[in-house]
């Protein structure tokens, strides 16, 4: 069974994470201070090194102001 961290629906994912960062005008690390995380976590979410769990992307969305179905749809 292939990993689905690196499906192409996950990489959409992805790569609507690091759109939001970018449309919100914040940096890793500014995110990774909102997250209580190191700015290593925000670098491997975006670059699909690590997986998110659905309340990951919770804090992501609400940080970014965004309805979580803008990063599953």
């Amino acid at each position: 069974m292939p990993k689905t961290i690196h499906s192409k629906d996950y990489l959409l994912v992805i790569e609507r994470l690091k759109k939001a960062r970018i449309e919100s005008d914040l940096t890793q690390a500014q995110v990774a201070d909102k997250l209580n995380k190191p700015q290593s976590f925000v670098s491997k979410a975006e670059l699909g090194e690590r997986r998110l769990d659905v309340m990951e992307l919770k804090k992501f969305a609400d940080i970014y102001e965004k309805d979580i179905n803008f990063f599953i749809k």
